[in-house]
């Protein structure tokens, strides 16, 4: 039951931020958002350490890959997932999104040399087809359409703000190898990438200007508290408790309740692009974290962890 609940917790909070994030915008630039975002989540992540007496000492080496993983995962990604909702629908955004899990696979590749197995291929061809499938209307170009300029942004800050998480990913692994505690990890992280944005508002001289609008304000709040803080702390619990492999079919499914809280409030257009569109890539997801069939001396079928 206990990991039920986190389970659900994960899911539903981080497919609930995606609509939150569409509060956000207009209000203040794209990276003032982010930054009070992060100052609030790593100020609230910093009391809990404390708290909690996590060691928080790391060494020279350790924080410099704790400052990379902060600028992937800390600013960079968030600041390029605002960026694509701006131009597409938190529902459309969250399933371009969701191509980070083949991003992950792929990456674990190239960085660690982990096995790929043969059905990611499979899954990675639903994924896609299904992607040029849901943007079919958005991305069709001609004479008399002519080209969809919103609908590329968003799909191109999408799919790069999917790369940069997965390369933040890689980073949290090497640091996860080394030892570095995960709480202790992301509190400096948050910190590190509250500082670079910061950095990056004075030099482009925009300012830090706030908006008290209560929308604003409330969803802030609830990305910073619940969206990151308490969503990420109950997702590592849930990877302590039943492995990174079955964790992950998190990402199959908080799509769902983006697109789902996306039709209700968003009046999210369903057509018979994005409904088969969405099922392919979600198809394509759930292929790639399948567990794979095994059968023994005694003709048995086995069941085994998705790799």
């Amino acid at each position: 039951m206990k990991n039920v609940i986190l389970y659900l917790s994960t899911v539903l909070i981080w497919g609930s931020t995606w609509l939150a994030i569409e509060f956000q915008l207009g209000h203040a630039t794209v990276y003032v958002s982010v930054f009070y975002r992060f100052a609030i989540a790593a100020t609230l992540m910093w009391l809990a350490c404390l708290a909690l007496r996590v060691p928080m000492r790391l060494t020279i080496k350790d924080q410099a890959f704790v400052g990379l993983m902060a600028l992937f995962n800390f600013s960079l990604n968030y600041v390029l997932i605002y960026q694509s909702q701006e131009y597409l629908t938190s529902a459309m955004t969250c399933i371009v999104f969701s191509t980070m899990l083949l991003m992950n696979i792929i990456n674990t590749r190239l960085f660690f040399g982990d096995h790929i197995d043969s059905k990611v291929y499979t899954g990675a061809f639903f994924g896609l087809i299904g992607l040029v499938v849901l943007f079919w209307d958005d991305l069709s170009w001609g004479a008399e359409a002519g080209l969809q300029t919103n609908s590329w942004l968003g799909l191109g800050f999408g799919l790069a703000a999917a790369l940069i998480a997965s390369l933040g990913n890689m980073v949290s692994v090497r640091n996860s190898r080394a030892g570095v505690s995960v709480f202790a990890a992301n509190a400096w992280g948050m910190l590190y990438g509250t500082l670079a944005l910061g950095l990056i508002i004075l030099v482009n001289g925009t300012g830090f200007a706030f908006s008290f609008e209560p929308s604003y304000v409330g969803s802030l709040i609830y990305l910073a508290t619940l969206g990151t803080v308490v969503a990420f702390a109950t997702y590592y619990m849930l990877l302590n408790n039943i492995g990174p492999e079955k964790a992950s079919y998190t990402i199959v499914l908080f799509p769902v309740v983006a697109v789902a809280l996306s039709t209700i409030f968003e009046d999210f257009s369903w057509t018979s692009y994005t409904f088969v569109g969405f099922i392919l890539v979600l198809v394509g997801n759930a292929i790639i974290l399948a567990p794979k069939r095994k059968i023994d001396l005694a003709g048995s079928d086995k069941m085994t962890e998705p790799s």
